[in-house]
């Protein structure tokens, strides 16, 4: 990418879209398009094309989508499915039209099969059955994958597909009732602290293990990789490490100050007994993220603190 080129972050105002445009004016890029929600709707296709047709922009980070823990996607499975669908296919198809240079798709390590040999390996893909609870969304997610790939196929285009961990930091979605277990746990535990609250509920029995990745760290992931990446294959990014549940419950709880008990709650669902990817390609090509866990939860929390709206 070149300093001038036109520049469209779909989700600019999300997690991951706003850290892609954080990391892009760090970087001296100028002409960087976004449209909120309101601005454009993603799952319109005729207002897709029209924005596309006009704007042309030569590169596409597609990040938008609508995400949430296990509670949301139990809840709104038709709304995880039909959003990420048609907003997905809808840019795809939009960036062919306009003769967009490259696009990079965002997928989700919920994709890869529930048993899932561990670490998840990219070829794993489509090779065993899903985890019920996130199924509608990895489908989509799926689907976006196989999109890029055919369109390459049949057009061409430089279509490729990033498949990161659960990314977490600064404009995350702290709302215990659709956020991840990372980010909710830190508003739940804020609100103990502030509420003199004698102990805090996590879903499951802590034991499923998680890979999380700081935002800013998949930012630069990202970049990379529109730079340094050109092939239809999918591709994983991670930090190579994970933990439990009960464990990444003990750090949050460190970091935000809580003093009182983390009580796990063994009726409710424990998802994927665990998500750890396996990152060789990406570390081949020469990246590796710089945030550990411990100062990436410190870092989100300061953001969390200092941001009243997110509470």
């Amino acid at each position: 990418m070149q300093k001038d080129d036109r520049i469209f972050v779909a989700g600019g105002a999300g997690m991951i879209g706003s850290a892609i445009l954080r990391r892009l004016k760090e970087g001296g890029f100028t002409r960087l398009l976004t449209r909120s929600s309101a601005g454009l709707d993603m799952t319109d296709q005729e207002k897709v094309l029209e924005f596309f047709m006009a704007e042309r922009p030569d590169y596409v980070f597609l990040t938008s989508s609508r995400v949430g823990g296990i509670l949301a996607n139990s809840r709104y499975p038709a709304e995880f499915i039909y959003s990420n669908i048609m907003s997905q296919t809808n840019v795809i198809h939009s960036a062919w039209k306009a003769g967009v240079k490259k696009l990079l798709f965002s997928g989700s390590s919920c994709i890869y099969p529930k048993d899932c040999p561990q670490p998840m390996k990219e070829e794993y893909l489509l090779s065993g059955k899903l985890e019920s609870t996130s199924e509608p969304y990895a489908i989509a997610k799926i689907a976006g994958i196989r999109m890029c790939q055919s369109y390459n196929r049949q057009y061409g285009t430089k279509y490729i597909s990033a498949i990161p961990a659960d990314a977490y930091g600064p404009v995350d979605d702290f709302n215990p009732e659709t956020g991840h277990v990372l980010p909710a746990l830190i508003s739940k535990m804020h609100q103990a602290k502030i509420n003199h609250e004698p102990g805090v509920d996590v879903w499951g029995t802590g034991a499923p293990k998680r890979e999380a990745l700081h935002v800013d760290d998949l930012a630069d992931a990202c970049i990379y990789l529109m730079d340094n990446y050109n092939e239809s294959e999918m591709i994983n990014i991670g930090s190579g490490e994970d933990i439990s549940i009960k464990a990444l419950a003990q750090v949050i709880k460190e970091a935000t100050g809580y003093k009182g008990k983390i009580i796990f709650d063994e009726s409710k669902p424990d998802g994927m007994p665990r998500k750890l990817l396996d990152t060789s390609k990406m570390q081949k090509l020469g990246w590796s993220p710089k945030i550990s866990l411990k100062e990436g939860i410190r870092q989100t929390y300061r953001w969390y603190q200092d941001n009243p709206a997110t509470k």
